[in-house]
């Protein structure tokens, strides 16, 4: 027992002797993230933002296709902050909210932007949309109370993610197609109408928190998706100590061989990563083929990072999750591949709790995800995921005139220029 005391002893000396070389390696990254974040609120403290109403002209006859033109637009954003500004300033990439509303059955459309981004939205818009019309809107969360749920209010909310890498599109607007006619079905039809269901003292909302990626991101993430899809093994680069013991190893595997006459065989790293492998247009399927054609296009394409929120809220009284809930994540499943990929809610986020302290954990979770949704946060990243500009445009455009719902504003009259033959006095 004295021993086991005397080594503890022992024990607690050479720590006194050395806690202050370790303690700041493990405190160092909560410091680091705490810090980043308190940059980061003040930093953002600063920023004005406006919310904007888009309203889809009357007689539009276009595919979704001038929307990633636009969205090409807005990765003009895209801005690389030097340390200072990153860990002093708190400065962090810019993104939009791309955000789709039915309120009491009405539909809208609006963008959350940056005030100095203004003027860069409006003009990409009326570049593709010449009488698309774009209003300065109060946010509409405020028509709520600030406190969800309450006793006369109920909520239920999730987040989205991606069932497979983010390179894997999910089923964009090329696809939707009417095999008889070959005309185009909007892809948001069906979820406009859904949205248009929602009756008096209901909300329904989805959010796309977006932020354009820079366009090396392919070489990093991208082409690893296609080589993986392949399956290529990745060959390292290597070192000096690796190739000394190759070189060696092929010595003493050859050393018997040598002595009794037979022929020597030599390897190396890179010819033994090498496969015997037949050409890809042979290895392929045809569904392996159309999958890698659908990775080759969506790697060349610019890329957003996505955060996708959908809360439905509203009155006890016609609270119905068969319309806000069901019939809505219905409508998003119409643009899931399960030959490329889904988007589908995430357990972790969503507004449930079983079996211990059920009460107070739910009340929790619906209150955590109405406070990100009002205040448009980023967090958690987990959830996040890449969408290709075609992707995204699929899911948020202009409605063509063939999209019916009786809740949709539309502009009334063209847009057009004064006569150039009035007097200027």
């Amino acid at each position: 027992m004295f021993e086991l005391f005397n080594n503890i002893g022992v024990v607690a000396s050479i720590a006194g002797d050395i806690w202050f070389y370790i303690i700041p390696f493990i405190l160092y990254p909560i410091f680091m993230l705490l810090w980043l974040d308190s940059r980061e609120e003040q930093f953002a403290a600063k920023i004005q933002w406006v919310l904007l109403e888009i309203i889809a002209p009357k007689e539009l006859e276009k595919s979704p296709h001038p929307m990633e033109l636009i969205y090409s637009g807005f990765a003009g954003v895209i801005k690389s902050p030097s340390t200072f500004e990153e860990y002093v300033v708190g400065e962090y990439p810019a993104k939009f909210s791309l955000e789709l509303v039915s309120t009491e059955g009405k539909f809208h459309m609006y963008i959350r932007t940056q005030k100095s981004f203004r003027n860069l939205v409006e003009a990409h818009f009326y570049a593709q949309y010449p009488n698309v019309e774009i209003v300065e809107a109060e946010d509409y969360t405020k028509q709520v109370p600030k406190t969800l749920p309450n006793q006369d209010w109920d909520l239920w909310g999730t987040e989205f993610k991606l069932l497979k890498p983010d390179l894997y599109p999910i089923r964009t607007y090329k696809f939707f197609e009417e095999s008889v006619t070959g005309k185009m079905i909007d892809p948001l039809a069906g979820l406009i109408e859904t949205m248009a269901k929602v009756g008096p003292g209901q909300h329904l909302w989805l959010q796309f928190l977006t932020t354009p990626v820079k366009e090396d991101w392919g070489m990093k993430t991208g082409f690893s998706t296609i080589e993986e899809f392949l399956g290529h093994e990745e060959v390292s680069n290597p070192g000096i100590f690796s190739r000394v013991w190759n070189d060696l190893a092929d010595v003493f595997r050859n050393l018997f061989s040598g002595l009794l006459g037979a022929e020597l065989t030599w390897t190396s790293l890179a010819e033994a990563a090498k496969a015997d492998e037949a050409p890809v247009e042979f290895r392929l399927t045809p569904g392996q083929k159309d999958i890698l054609k659908a990775l080759e296009s969506n790697i060349g394409k610019p890329m957003f990072k996505i955060k996708m929120r959908h809360l439905y809220l509203g009155q006890k009284e016609n609270f119905s999750k068969a319309t806000g809930v069901s019939a809505f994540i219905g409508g998003i499943k119409q643009f899931n591949d399960l030959s490329l990929n889904s988007m589908v809610p995430d357990d972790l986020s969503k507004t449930y709790a079983s079996y211990l302290f059920v009460e107070p954990r739910l009340r929790y979770r619906q209150r955590r995800i109405f406070r990100r949704y009002i205040t448009r946060d980023g967090e958690p990243r987990e959830n996040q995921f890449l969408f290709s500009s075609e992707e995204l445009a699929t899911i948020f455009h202009l409605p063509d005139m063939q999209v019916l719902a009786p809740t949709l504003s539309r502009v009334a009259s063209k847009r057009g220029g004064a006569p150039s033959n009035l007097p200027v006095q």
